[in-house]
């Protein structure tokens, strides 16, 4: 049985509620998500506002985006080590008042280096929230549900994404870039209130502790499904910085039709958020190969396809859904390899993606910089994904070595 099927089946006080009050719990962690998810992305829609507001250019705005995924990177080991022992309802809703408090910092904003450290400290408890949230998640699963409890948590994003993000882009464009902010930390307030209410209580794990945790570093499967992340991923986010004028200068079509291909992606990140979480109870390796193929033949079907409305659309979807079950199938891998280091190994995925985000916009400007046109991020975006399953080969490799059986260890559900 694999690591996460262990504890999802494993005995804990949370295991002994009825149906109803895991429902309550699970809305509660997915609006955490939510909330976290808009403060991620809606920056982006009011960068311009932002600009003008501070007095300063666009890319130099642009700062504000790099402190938030920076602070995830940072705070993705602190917080998982820091949090090894405590209880877990209890770190999450410091997590989301932190997250509340720096928002609301962001909001108040009076100059960019004011704004680059809220953005910076709001980016802290990112991938702690997600990571510490995941394993409730497969607390209070039913045995051999881990991967579905997790996407369920999961869905934070897609749902930002299609519903946070475009609503706190129009009130930034209509009231003002700070109402953005203002609005993430209305959320994450009420976030950590229903934690604390609906969340069952968890006591304190005493086999963990910071040096348990930090084993996972040590870990050559941890490594390679990090690399794996932030390299395979990255080709997502090549694509998706530069949506816009791709849709406007390739695809031929007027502004209005962004909200449109936007809109899709949302809705079918929610869809592939889902099938991730059952693809991962079926196999976590089996999922992570055929959507991380998935990826790299949407992201290079991209490259021709976005000539054409219809067709552009359609592969936007593909791209939609097999990247965000991709990002189940590196969650769940992670809490694997991780062993005993259970929370440091659920929250490094998000420290992983965020690398993806700034490796793949940077690379994607560079082609369009050079010259190479709005189609080149597809191609770039389809590379990288490339790279990421070359990492994830390596990883099979040595899974076969590890377990000693099987073609990289795929026959056996038990290793999967």
């Amino acid at each position: 049985m694999s690591t996460l099927n262990a504890a999802s089946s494993s005995t804990t006080p949370a295991d002994t509620h009825a149906g109803p009050r895991h429902t309550r719990a699970f809305v509660a962690l997915i609006l955490g998500g939510v909330g976290i998810g808009v403060a991620e992305f809606v920056t982006m829609g009011v960068l311009p506002q932002i600009a003008t507001g501070l007095d300063i250019s666009i890319p130099t705005a642009g700062y504000a985006i790099s402190a938030y995924a920076l602070g995830v990177v940072v705070g993705a080991p602190v917080a998982a080590v820091g949090a090894a022992r405590a209880p877990r309802r209890a770190v999450l809703v410091g997590f989301m008042l932190l997250f509340a408090v720096a928002n609301a910092a962001a909001a108040l904003a009076p100059s960019l280096e004011a704004l680059v450290l809220a953005r910076f400290a709001a980016g802290l408890p990112h991938a702690g929230f997600f990571g510490l949230a995941s394993l409730v998640a497969v607390s209070l699963a039913a045995p051999g549900r881990g991967g579905r409890a997790v996407g369920r948590v999961m869905l934070g994003i897609p749902i930002a994404l299609l519903l946070g993000v475009p609503l706190g882009t129009w009130a930034g464009q209509v009231f003002g870039w700070r109402v953005s902010y203002w609005a993430v930390a209305v959320i994450g307030l009420l976030a950590a209130v229903l934690v604390h209410v609906w969340v069952p209580s968890t006591p304190r794990d005493p086999t963990q502790s910071r040096r348990v945790e930090l084993r996972a570093f040590g870990s050559r499967q941890f490594w390679l499904t990090l690399a794996i992340g932030a390299i395979g991923f990255g080709g997502m986010f090549a694509t998706y910085s530069y949506i816009a004028p791709t849709v406007t200068e390739v695809t031929g079509l007027a502004q209005g039709w962004v909200p449109v291909f936007l809109l899709t992606y949302g809705v079918v990140s929610i869809v592939g958020t889902w099938l991730g979480g059952r693809l991962g109870d079926w196999s976590v390796l089996r999922t992570l190969v055929l959507t991380g193929v998935g990826s790299a033949a949407s992201l290079l079907v991209f490259y021709w396809s976005s000539g054409s409305t219809v067709p552009a659309l359609l592969t936007v979807a593909a791209i939609g859904l097999t990247s965000s079950a991709w990002v189940i199938g590196l969650q769940l891998r992670l809490m694997q390899v991780a062993g005993s280091a259970r929370t440091i190994g659920a929250a490094m995925n998000h420290a992983s993606l965020n690398v993806a985000n700034a490796l793949g916009a940077w690379v994607g400007g560079l082609v369009i910089a050079a010259g190479y046109g709005f189609r080149a991020p597809a191609l770039v975006g389809a590379a990288l994904s490339v790279g990421g399953l070359l990492v994830l080969g390596i990883s099979l490799l040595v899974h076969r070595h590890d377990v000693g059986r099987g073609p990289a260890g795929m026959s056996s559900r038990h290793h999967s």
